[in-house]
């Protein structure tokens, strides 16, 4: 192995100092701690080939990792793995802006991509609460959703063409930016979503859209999730909607509790809010509010009448998860279900949950447009312990609810492993069968990410 790890730091940068490894072996939410006594830092295409090369010939794992911000352990190395960091990665190669679109490598932060396409007077519309820190790279290989779904999709929507390295060292150059192409089978898909599991993602060619005119934020009060599902309708018909996020009084609570200089929008007290946001030509404000004088769900609304009122009222929903972990222990699900089942899926998993685990403080919130919810428990007060010990009970709880209403356990963090032996649970054995045949077919000696995504044989 020593003689492995001395040819792959001859072809990169690296490092081996334990302290600098460190950040890169723990999650945001302290979950999973892994290990690793190499991190390699290529900064080409050229560089990963070269890494890669070499792994496929000595079957040694690598594990690739982008700004560390996943929640389900996928970018975490569990057993000594080489640690590939595509940080260095960060160049925006190309902006094509009467194409409107933008070459970035995988190491580009979000919040760089938008401030390119911004420069350039375009916008790249995917949102994301850790936008400061994770990267193009992981928001492809992971499919990112964010608060904009609703809109533009999520970012397999927002990709045109792939840089990928192959587990082997080979390349597939396919950074075409060309909304059609239907030259065969469109490879790139395979790659967005996958994880690391089946090649490494170098760079991509990203679709950009024009800047509106008008973005309008507005925040309302509910009296319950089936109102907010009828003000959502009330509000598509009338209004160009980029994002409609629900949120229940106790995070906006938690929030205000531990987010400082967060104040309440709205004096009267309700048990849910929503968030929503337009953005469309000139007149949009006059339009929603017209929207929202003529709508007979919601109680009381605020619409911000400047960009620091709309940051404001964008920091309370970016701050939930914060706040929770603040707050102490949680039991976190990222999930969908068809938005016309949200309300009955709420009530019926939230009363399975709260029945099973008595004391555990229901969090649900998210992108209601899309039908995709944080389907979150906040621990009783001083119960932390015990309660993060029933992690995998009440996740089934919840993930057996959401295989009643034909959803998905996973709506936009991916699988990892934190959740690789459950879906054997929730997909078909012919689903399973053609995941393991794509993993064989490009990683033949299982050296990318190994023990992500792809669940062993057995069935639950």
């Amino acid at each position: 192995m020593s003689d492995v790890h001395a040819r792959l730091k001859a072809v990169s940068a690296f490092t081996e100092d334990p302290k600098e490894i460190a950040p890169h072996l723990e999650e945001w939410r302290s979950k999973y701690q892994g290990k690793s006594g190499l991190m390699l830092k290529p900064a080409s295409m050229a560089e990963v080939a070269a890494i890669l090369a070499i792994c496929h010939e000595s079957a040694t794992a690598i594990v690739p990792q982008g700004g560390n911000t996943g929640l389900v352990g996928g970018q975490i190395p569990f057993h000594g793995e080489v640690l590939l960091s595509l940080s260095r990665m960060n160049r925006i190669r190309s902006m094509d802006k009467s194409g409107m679109t933008m070459i970035a490598e995988a190491g580009v932060l979000l919040a760089e991509a938008q401030a390119a396409a911004d420069a350039a007077g375009l916008m790249f519309p995917l949102t994301l609460g850790s936008e400061g820190s994770c990267t193009i790279g992981g928001n492809i290989a992971t499919n990112a959703g964010g608060n904009h779904v609703i809109r533009y999709g999520m970012m397999r929507a927002l990709v045109l063409g792939l840089e990928v390295v192959l587990a082997d060292g080979r390349v597939l150059e396919m950074l075409r930016a060309l909304p059609k192409d239907n030259s065969g089978y469109d490879l790139k898909q395979i790659f967005i979503g996958s994880e690391g599991t089946l090649g490494v993602i170098t760079a991509a060619s990203l679709k950009l859209f024009a800047r509106p005119a008008e973005t309008v934020v507005a925040f309302a009060a509910l009296p319950s999730p089936a109102a907010a599902l009828d003000l959502l309708g009330h509000m598509q018909a009338r209004a160009p909607l980029s994002a409609f996020e629900l949120i229940p009084r106790i995070a906006l609570e938690l929030v205000i509790k531990h987010i400082a200089g967060v104040r309440a929008p709205l004096a009267k007290i309700s048990p849910w809010y929503v968030l929503i946001e337009a953005a469309g030509g000139a007149g949009l404000e006059d339009q929603m509010e017209a929207a929202l004088a003529t709508q007979a769900f919601a109680s009381d609304a605020t619409i911000a009448r400047s960009q620091t009122q709309a940051k404001e009222l964008w920091r309370i929903r970016d701050s939930i998860s914060e706040a929770q972990k603040r707050e102490g222990a949680s039991i976190k699900h990222d999930i969908s279900v068809p938005v016309a089942a949200i309300p009955a899926f709420i009530e019926k998993a939230t009363a399975a949950v709260t029945a099973k685990f008595p004391g555990a403080r229901p969090v649900t919130f998210g992108h209601l447009g899309d039908g995709n919810l944080h389907f979150n428990f906040n621990a009783p007060p001083g119960g932390d312990k015990k309660f993060l010990g029933a992690w995998d009970e009440m996740q089934m709880t919840v993930h057996d609810m959401v295989k009643e209403f034909s959803g998905s356990i996973s709506a936009e963090h991916g699988i990892g492993a934190m959740k690789r032996d459950l879906l054997p649970r929730y997909k078909s054995h012919e689903e399973l069968d053609a995941m393991r045949t794509l993993k064989h077919a490009f990683d033949p000696k299982n050296i990318l990410n190994p023990g992500k995504v792809v669940p062993a044989v057995k069935r639950l």
